[in-house]
Order: C-alpha cells, then sequence, then structure tokens
C-alpha cells in the first residue's frame, strides 16, 4: 500500500508543479455526473481492499478503490448492510467513487445519507499531503468533520484514499406493497405513513402505482401491511434495485432516448407539480425524478425546486451548458472557492466537475 500511496502522491505532485489538471477515475461508472472535468486520468483502482471489518463495531473501512460490490458482500455475509443503500451505475462502481459523489438509495430518507455513514477518510490533498479525519469508531467529536465535507465533493477537494463506514444489521424481512393512486394521493399518504411508527423504507410513485417497501420484523410488517393496503408486489428486491440502478423502464427510457434527467430535492411535503416532463417520485415526496420534455424549462425547474425549500441538478444530458448543480449564492459560492483554495491551492482535482471555476 504504500507504494500505490506514494505513486498517487508522485502523480499529484508533478501535475501541481505545473499546474496540469487530474480526472479522479476509480470504476467510472458516475462520470456521467456533474459537469465533465478535463485533465489527465489518475486511476485510484489499484488503492483497494478491506483493511478491517469487526460486525460486531458495526464499522467497516477499506481502500477507496475497493469494489463496491465487495463491500457488500463482505456485509451482507455477516448479516449486515450499509444502510444508505448507495447506487453503483455499473458493475465496476468502487467504495471511493460512492461517497465521492454522495448519492443514495431508496432508503435514504428512513436509515440516513451517505454523509451520515462516512465516520472517517484519509485522502491525499492536492499538495499530495496524506491527511486523516475521523475515525474508526461510531462516536469522533473532536474538531470539525471534515470527512462528510468530502462525502459529495465529487473529488475536488482530495483523492479519497481510506474510508471508514457505519453499518446496520440486515432486516428480518421485507416486503412491497402497491396500490393505485394519484400522484398527489402519493405525497400525501407517504407524508402520513411517516409520522406513524411504520417500518416504511422505501416509496416510489410512477405511472399511477405506489410501491411501498416495509422492512423489519415479520408481525410489525404484517400489521403495517394491513393498515397501509394494497397488493403485495413479487420480486420486490428486483424492483427496488431497478430504481436505485436506473435500470428500471422509466430510466432506461430516457437514458435511451438522450432526454435530460433532472433530480429536484425538494421538502417531502411540496405538492406534486407538472414540470412539463414525467415524473417518478421517491422518498416520501422528497425525491422527484423529471425525464425533461418539449415544455421543460431548467430555469423554471429550479425556481420551483428552490421555492419548495430544495434543488434541482441536471443529473443525465448531452449539454449541460445550463450547469449541472444550481447556482450557489455568493456567500456560499466563497466558502466553496476558499475550501479549494485550502485543499487543492493549485485547483488541479477534478477541475470543473462542480462548477466551472473550481
Amino acid at each position: 500500500m504504500d507504494a500505490v500511496l506514494a505513486d498517487l502522491q508522485a502523480q499529484i505532485r508533478t501535475a501541481a508543479a505545473v499546474r496540469s489538471p487530474l480526472v479522479i477515475r476509480g470504476g467510472g461508472t458516475k462520470d456521467f455526473y456533474g459537469q465533465a472535468p478535463v485533465g489527465a486520468v489518475l486511476d485510484t483502482t489499484s488503492c483497494a481492499g478491506i483493511l478491517d471489518y469487526d460486525p460486531t463495531e458495526l464499522v467497516i473501512t477499506a481502500r477507496a478503490g475497493t469494489p463496491l460490490a465487495d463491500i457488500e458482500r463482505a456485509t451482507r455475509a455477516s448479516g449486515q448492510m450499509l444502510p444508505c443503500e448507495p447506487p453503483h451505475f455499473g458493475a465496476h462502481a468502487t467504495l471511493g467513487g460512492a461517497v465521492a459523489a454522495g448519492l443514495s438509495g431508496p432508503r435514504r430518507p428512513y436509515a440516513g445519507a451517505m454523509r451520515d455513514i462516512v465516520l472517517g477518510v484519509r485522502l491525499l490533498d492536492g499538495r499530495g499531503e496524506d491527511l486523516v479525519f475521523g475515525g474508526r469508531v461510531m462516536k469522533n467529536a473532536a474538531g470539525f468533520d471534515l470527512s462528510r465535507v468530502m462525502t459529495g465533493a465529487l473529488g475536488t477537494l482530495g483523492v479519497l484514499t481510506e474510508i471508514s463506514l457505519k453499518c446496520v444489521p440486515l432486516p428480518k424481512s421485507e416486503t412491497t406493497r402497491v396500490l393505485e393512486c394519484s400522484a398527489g394521493d402519493a405525497i400525501r399518504w407517504a407524508n402520513g405513513w411517516s409520522g406513524k411508527p411504520l417500518p416504511v423504507s422505501a416509496t416510489c410513485h410512477h405511472g399511477g402505482r405506489l410501491a411501498v417497501r416495509l422492512s423489519g420484523a415479520v408481525p410489525a410488517i404484517a400489521a403495517a401491511a394491513r393498515q397501509i393496503g394494497g397488493m403485495e408486489l413479487p420480486a420486490g428486491d428486483a424492483f427496488w434495485d431497478g430504481i436505485r440502478e436506473q435500470t428500471h423502464a422509466y430510466f432506461a427510457a430516457a437514458v435511451a432516448g438522450g432526454a435530460p434527467l433532472w433530480r429536484l430535492s425538494v421538502k417531502a411535503t411540496a405538492p406534486y407539480q407538472d414540470l412539463g416532463g414525467e415524473q417518478l417520485i421517491e422518498w416520501s415526496g422528497a425525491l422527484r425524478w423529471l425525464v425533461a420534455g418539449e415544455r421543460t424549462e431548467p430555469a423554471k425547474i429550479r425556481d420551483w425546486a428552490r421555492g419548495h425549500g430544495g434543488h434541482a441538478t441536471l443529473f443525465r444530458a448531452a449539454d449541460k451548458s445550463v450547469g449541472a448543480f444550481n447556482p450557489l449564492p455568493d456567500t456560499l459560492h466563497a466558502l466553496h472557492r476558499r475550501l479549494k483554495a485550502t485543499f487543492d491551492p493549485a485547483g488541479i482535482l477534478n477541475r470543473g466537475r462542480l462548477y466551472s471555476d473550481f
């Protein structure tokens, strides 16, 4: 491992000396996310392997280039899982890429986001310095929580080399119920269930059907199923995998047709709004996917999301000239620039991945 780190450090320091940008890449399954960075590829796949996993501590530590599938196999073999169900978007997804992207799957509002399970990270900054933040324990309150700052930073602040994550036990049982309803009813019902002691672990509305996953003890699931109603969905696991990995017909059609796919993160209680395209709604209403149609206007999408306490991301598109991410307020933009200057003074790491000027 020392040789691998030394090689990565040498590449970073060489690039920093001449301010030559680097594109950090593990499995490459999330290259589509964000703006397209420029520069030579810094391959992190050699920095791989699980370093420590004690199921009794509910913590796993692995190198960033470790395949995400390896992490999931190891935890599942011990009856555990990563609670946020991070998406892979391809067979070669790595742990570092999952953390750098900061994306979470269907269980996110009920079990926490990716940033909530990151306990500590080791990284190389834009100078090639080896830094450690957080730790390998559940409670670590010393200093600023910079390990979570790296979650979702898309590699613009450093090259992740090691990550410690919190695990949780696998649910004893799961089932999925399906109800016929409108989008508006789905949002109201899901929010109503959130205020009750029901074992809801995922919701998804599309095409007039609301799917609700229930996870937990068998008696609790049976009682909740009677209260929620609907019919049982066969092969529920495959359905939720399709939502998480965007292989579901809704996403597959968008990708195949080349239509822009928007990701709107808003208050769960935000009312349904026709935004000029077909929608799929997750997270009890807090996540709205939108396949852009002819009437879709990016400015109106972002205004609507902002007006309902959130933001809109142009998640997949051939043309991202309108910007992948919401423009930042001046104060927040300045803070981002200061963080970038602190961790990557030469501005070489994934330059332009988040915003064009850093």
